[in-house]
C-alpha cells in the first residue's frame, strides 16, 4: 500500500506545495508543530531516509535547503532547524522547522491552523522564491 506521501505525490490527496521538481516535493505539514513547518521527501518511495542512495540523499537535502531563504523571508524566526524522525510516515522524509527556541521543535505540541491558513501561507513562501 501506498504510503500517504506517495498519495500526496500522485494528487490523490491534496497538499499546500511549496516546492516541487522531477526527484522531490515540499509541502506544509497539516499537523505542524510551528507555522511554517515544512515536509520535504523523495517522490520516489523508499521508507528509511538512510536507504537512499548517496546521490539522492545529498540532492535532497540540497532541495531542503533551496527552500531556506523563501521560508525565512515569510515566517519570522531565529533559523529553520532540520529534523528527522521517520517513525510517523513510511517514507523518508525531513521536517523543516522555523525556530524562534529550542521549544519549537518539540513534535508532541502542535499549533491549530485552518486549510485556508495553511493555503495562504504556501502561497506566500512560493511567492518568496
Amino acid at each position: 500500500m501506498a504510503s500517504i506521501f506517495s498519495r500526496i505525490v500522485s494528487g490523490e490527496i491534496p497538499s499546500h506545495k511549496i516546492a516541487e521538481n522531477d526527484e522531490f516535493l515540499a509541502f506544509l505539514d497539516v499537523f505542524p508543530i510551528a507555522k511554517g513547518h515544512t515536509l520535504v521527501i523523495p517522490k520516489k518511495e523508499i521508507d528509511y531516509l538512510f536507504d537512499l542512495d548517496d546521490d539522492t540523499y545529498t540532492r535532497l537535502f540540497l532541495f531542503a535547503k533551496s527552500i531556506v531563504p523563501a521560508l525565512e523571508k515569510t515566517v519570522p524566526c531565529l533559523r529553520v532547524g532540520v529534523s528527522v524522525i521517520g517513525l510517523e510516515v513510511p517514507h523518508a522524509h525531513v521536517h523543516l522547522l522555523p525556530l524562534n527556541s529550542m521549544s519549537d521543535a518539540d513534535f508532541s505540541k502542535k499549533i491549530k491552523i485552518t486549510q485556508e491558513e495553511l493555503a495562504a501561507l504556501a502561497a506566500e513562501i512560493r511567492s518568496n522564491f
